[in-house]
Parts: C-alpha cells; sequence; structure tokens
C-alpha cells in the first residue's frame, strides 16, 4: 500500500552557506583566541586554518547534505537513509538553529537539516501528527 505524500523536506542551499559562513566566523575567533593565549606569534593563522577548514569541509559535502529527501506521507516520515518512522511514533518536533529535530517515543533523534524555515517544516510535521 502507497502512503500519499503529504510533504517533502530538502535542504536549502542558501541556508547552507549561510549556517558554514557562521561556522567558519566562530571557528576564526575561537582558533585566534586560542593561540593568543598560548602566546603564538602568528595567531592571524587560526583565522586562515579556520575559514580553509570550513570552506573545504562545506565544499566537499554540499550536494550531499542539500540533496537529502525526507518524505511525509499519510502515515510516515520517511528519511533519505529509507528510515521509516511511523507518525504515531513521533513525541515531539523542535527547531535547532536551521534543522528541525524530530524525537520519537523511545527517544530516537532525527535532524532535518538546512531548511529554510524550520519552524514551518516542524509545524507541518506537527500538525500531520494530530
Amino acid at each position: 500500500m502507497n502512503d500519499a505524500v503529504i510533504a517533502t523536506f530538502s535542504g536549502n542551499r542558501s541556508t547552507y552557506i549561510k549556517e558554514h559562513v557562521m561556522l567558519a566566523a566562530l571557528g576564526a575567533v575561537a582558533a585566534v583566541a586560542i593561540l593568543m593565549a598560548l602566546g603564538n606569534e602568528y595567531p592571524w593563522t587560526g583565522l586562515v586554518g579556520a575559514v580553509a577548514a570550513i570552506g573545504v569541509r562545506g565544499v566537499y559535502v554540499a550536494s550531499e547534505q542539500i540533496g537529502q529527501e525526507w518524505t511525509l506521507t499519510e502515515h510516515n516520515l520517511v528519511s533519505p537513509a529509507g528510515v521509516i518512522i511511523p507518525r504515531a511514533e513521533i513525541e515531539n518536533v523542535r527547531t535547532i538553529f536551521s534543522a528541525a529535530q524530530v524525537i520519537t517515543r523511545s527517544g530516537d533523534k532525527y535532524m532535518i537539516k538546512y531548511q529554510a524555515d524550520p519552524g514551518a517544516t516542524a509545524d507541518t510535521i506537527r500538525e500531520a501528527r494530530a
């Protein structure tokens, strides 16, 4: 029996980029602060290293992360990996930064990442659960 699809959720490229820029900025500040505290005479290298690391990671996994699609059907929420979460088992849905976190009655947690409007994603799942 095929369930009718209610909604699909996939990562948003703009949100993905914004989140990685924020991570690079935070990483740069932390790296420079640590190098300064350690007395390194070239603390600016922390900025270069953090931005390079987050930039390389961001480019490397972008297509994988943005391409993940979650499907909400009449009876289930299906992950990109094919994990089927019965809607009746969804205990709570909350937002964390650009993600909607789905929590099941057994305590399993799933992240629907890089949503342009994570609140709307969470609301859609909550409404379907009721």
